[in-house]
């Protein structure tokens, strides 16, 4: 068996590898949110508030 001291270090290792940043994604999100604002900005697409959004998932 692993020491309390040995488990935790094993733990931060793990947590601390799924922060890792992907500049890959991090683009790709940026450009998505700058098509949704301009989007919205021109009347294409609506926003949809935080009651509907959670009332369609609370069901």
């Amino acid at each position: 068996m692993f020491s309390p001291a040995k488990k935790a270090g094993l733990i931060d290792r793990l947590l601390s590898s799924l922060d890792q940043p992907d500049e890959h994604t991090d683009v790709l999100w940026r450009k998505e949110v700058e098509d949704r604002i301009k989007a919205y900005g021109a009347g294409q697409i609506e926003s949809v508030s935080l009651e509907e959004v959670m009332s369609k998932y609370h069901k």
